[in-house]
C-alpha cells in the first residue's frame, strides 16, 4: 500500500525532527517519530517497579507499550506509555503544550506505573469475578462517572494519586489501593491503622500473596494504539488533548467574581481585576494545580475565561493586592475542583 503522505514527510528521517522548531516539529506525525522504550529513563522506572513486584514474590510482569497517553486497555495484561516519555525533545514538547509533564518526575512516574499494574493484574488474573474483590471495592461493571464529588476526610479509601481518585470508580479504587500495597516506602499497616480501608489492604496483601507464582490466566500481547500506528500529526493530538482538558461548558461564577472585584464608580482609579488576574496567572495556575492536581492547561484557560469576564464586567480591586491574590487562590481551586474529570480507562474495542 503507498503512503499518500507528502513527498518532504515521507523522506523524514526519525532523528530529523529532534532539532526542528515547535512549529515543525507539531506536523509530524506520531508513527514517523521512531523513539523507543528501550534506553529511556521511564524503562529504569518500569524496573524499579518490577523488582518491587519482585520482591513482593508476584511472577507477573506486565509488558509495556508507547502510545499517545498513560492507559490499560480493558482485558489486556499490559500498559502503554505516552510518547513523550521517550524522548527530552517530547518532552519539552508536551510542557509547552500542556505545560507540565505527566509522569516526567520520578516520583510521579513511579505512582503512575504502579497504579497501572493494578489495573494490568486485575486484567492477567481475571480479578474482577470474585466476589470478595467486588464485595470489599464495588461493582467493576459500574459506569465511569463524567464527574465526581470526593469525600477527602473519608477512611474508606487510600490515599495515592491525587484527586481523591480512589472514589472515583472501583476498578480506582481497587488500583489506588495495589498501589499502595506495593510501594515499599507506604507503611500502609501503620499508616491506615484504625482506617476501614485497612480491609481492603488486608484483602489485596492476602490476594495478592494466593497469586505469588501463579502464571496469568489472560497472556494476550495486544497492544491498542501503538505509536507506531498513530497516523495524526503531533499537531493534531495536541489540538485534541487540549480540548479535552481545556473548558467544555460555561462557568457560572459571576456572583464569586462580584464578591472578589467590583464596578461600582467608587473603584474606578483601583487597578482593572483582568490586569490583576493576568500578572498573577502563571503563579496562580501552579499553585492550583498543586492543590488539586489539575492539568495546568485546564487551569490556564479556566484563567483565560476569568480574564475575560472581568473585562467584560469592568471589575476592578477593592481590597490590596496581596489580601486578593489570597482570596481568589481560593476562588480559583474552588472552581477547578467542580470539573474534576473522570479517569476512565481506554477500552480496546
Amino acid at each position: 500500500m503507498v503512503d499518500s503522505a507528502p513527498a518532504d514527510r515521507e523522506t523524514l528521517k526519525p532523528a530529523d525532527w529532534t532539532t526542528l522548531p515547535d512549529e515543525k516539529l507539531l506536523e509530524v506525525r506520531m508513527c514517523d517519530l521512531g523513539v523507543a522504550l528501550e534506553g529511556t529513563e521511564v524503562e529504569q522506572r518500569i524496573g524499579q517497579v518490577n523488582r518491587e513486584l519482585e520482591a513482593r514474590g508476584l511472577v507477573f510482569r506486565p509488558f509495556y507499550w508507547l502510545s499517545d497517553e498513560w492507559f490499560t486497555p480493558d482485558g489486556v495484561p499490559g500498559i502503554a506509555v505516552p510518547f513523550y516519555l521517550a524522548h527530552p525533545r517530547l518532552a519539552k514538547l508536551e510542557l509547552a503544550q500542556m505545560l507540565e509533564v505527566e509522569g516526567g518526575e520520578a516520583a510521579s512516574c513511579l505512582r503512575i506505573l504502579r497504579h497501572e499494574v493494578a489495573h494490568a493484574i486485575d486484567n492477567a488474573y481475571e480479578l474482577r469475578r470474585r466476589p470478595t474483590r467486588r464485595r470489599l471495592f464495588g461493582h467493576p461493571g459500574v459506569e465511569y462517572p463524567e464527574y465526581y464529588t470526593p469525600k477527602p476526610y473519608s477512611k474508606s479509601f487510600v490515599l495515592h494519586l491525587d484527586h481523591w481518585y480512589a472514589q472515583s470508580h472501583p476498578d480506582e479504587d481497587f488500583a489506588e489501593t495495589f498501589a499502595v500495597w506495593l510501594d515499599p516506602e507506604s507503611n500502609w499497616g501503620m499508616r491506615y491503622a484504625g482506617w476501614p480501608v485497612l480491609r481492603k489492604l488486608e484483602y489485596m496483601d492476602r490476594l495478592m500473596r494466593e497469586l505469588g507464582a501463579r502464571r496469568p490466566r489472560v497472556s494476550s500481547r495486544r497492544r491498542v494504539d501503538p505509536l507506531s500506528r498513530l497516523k495524526k500529526t503531533l499537531g493534531e493530538h495536541y489540538r485534541r488533548k487540549r480540548e479535552h482538558y481545556g473548558l467544555d461548558r460555561p462557568y457560572f461564577y459571576d456572583s464569586d467574581l462580584r464578591k472578589l472585584f467590583s464596578d461600582a464608580p467608587q473603584y474606578a482609579k483601583n487597578l482593572p481585576a483582568a490586569r490583576f488576574v493576568r500578572r498573577i496567572r502563571r503563579h496562580a495556575r501552579m499553585i492550583v494545580a498543586s492543590f488539586t492536581d489539575s492539568y495546568q492547561y485546564t487551569i490556564d484557560q479556566l484563567l483565560e475565561n476569568i480574564i475575560e469576564r472581568c473585562r467584560e464586567l469592568n471589575l476592578r480591586l477593592t481590597e490590596p493586592e496581596e489580601a486578593t491574590r489570597t482570596d481568589f487562590l481560593v476562588f480559583l481551586t474552588v472552581q477547578t475542583m467542580n470539573y474534576l474529570h473522570s479517569g476512565r480507562h481506554k477500552v480496546a474495542l
